[in-house]
């Protein structure tokens, strides 16, 4: 990927996603085309990065950029490539904060691609994940990519490693459909992941490998059947599944509705489901009225996987 030292000023797109996918821990994720985040960024003859705004769903973010994951991002791009200028960033949020779609992931690589739009040095999509990867962990307190590299290459994203991270595209059967619900509740992903024991039954390391093994080759094989046998996390959702009220009746609500599978997006609160697109709005509706039934306002999304991630969409 080359940019274009000419250009002043850069805008791009990065859209939300869904971490984990239940069975994935860190490593599976996938787009949501409903919403996501922009960063524009300025060319400027001084070295660093200055956070200019914030506006949007979230506007009282830091606007120190070693502590704002998109200007962590775009520094750790700076340093590695020694630059000799920096930029101004202006971020407008569309994804809400602690909702487990990814925002703090979809600044790191919407800054990060408009940063990279407006230098010469030709970078590859590996090195931007790498980069956008150092702004994450300043959210989420560690690295992990299970929400960078879906909203950075698009579509239901396989990623293996951390030093050197391979990253392969999963196909998805053209009918699905993510059904999405955000109740009206924030909850940390430090606060997420603190939860989380550190040793695992084998018994469940092992029926977690299967679905994560069914779940993938189902998707290959377009087997709408093996992708709903196989949806099911018996590590992390038992573990998270306190945090979110309502939880355990929200899901059976998206099953009895026709959805395939479920659970929490990420580190919560949001929940998904993956549906069948005939089933898509009974299963909205009976997630959003479970919830309500806990004193929970919610907001929701019926969004495609799209194969189209983060990209440059104007000045």
């Amino acid at each position: 990927m080359t940019g274009d030292s000419t250009r002043k000023s850069a805008t791009a797109f990065a859209p939300a996603s869904v971490g984990n996918v239940a069975v994935g821990f860190d490593i599976l994720g996938h787009t949501v085309a409903a919403l996501g985040d922009k960063v524009r960024a300025t060319r400027r003859a001084e070295r660093g990065v200055a956070i200019r705004s914030i506006t949007g769903t979230v506007a009282d973010l830091p606007l120190a950029a070693e502590k704002n994951t998109a200007g962590m991002a775009v520094l750790a791009m700076c340093r590695e490539l020694s630059l000799p200028y920096g930029f101004d960033l202006d971020i407008e949020k569309g994804i809400p904060l602690g909702s487990g779609l990814g925002g703090s992931a979809a600044s790191a690589v919407a800054g990060i691609v408009a940063a990279t739009a407006l230098v010469d040095e030709r970078l590859d999509r590996t090195e931007l994940l790498k980069f956008a990867m150092q702004g994450e962990a300043v959210a989420s307190g560690s690295v992990h990519v299970d929400n960078i590299a879906p909203s950075l290459y698009g579509g239901l994203v396989l990623t293996v490693g951390i030093d050197n991270p391979f990253v392969k595209q999963i196909p998805v059967p053209d009918t699905i459909r993510c059904v999405l619900v955000h109740p009206h509740m924030v909850l940390p992903t430090r606060e997420a992941r603190a939860i989380l024991s550190k040793s695992v039954p084998l018994s469940d390391v092992i029926w977690q490998q299967a679905n994560l093994a069914g779940f993938l080759a189902g998707c290959f094989t377009n087997d709408i059947a093996l992708i709903r046998e196989s949806l099911l996390d018996v590590v992390i959702e038992p573990q998270r599944q306190v945090l979110i009220p309502g939880f355990v009746e929200v899901k059976r609500a998206a099953l009895a509705a026709g959805a395939l599978g479920g659970s929490i997006s990420g580190a919560g609160p949001t929940v998904f489901a993956w549906v069948d697109a005939a089933d898509a709005e009974k299963v909205r509706v009976g997630m959003v009225e479970a919830f309500a039934r806990h004193g929970l306002d919610s907001d929701s999304w019926v969004s495609t996987i799209d194969r189209a991630g983060a990209r440059v969409v104007g000045d």
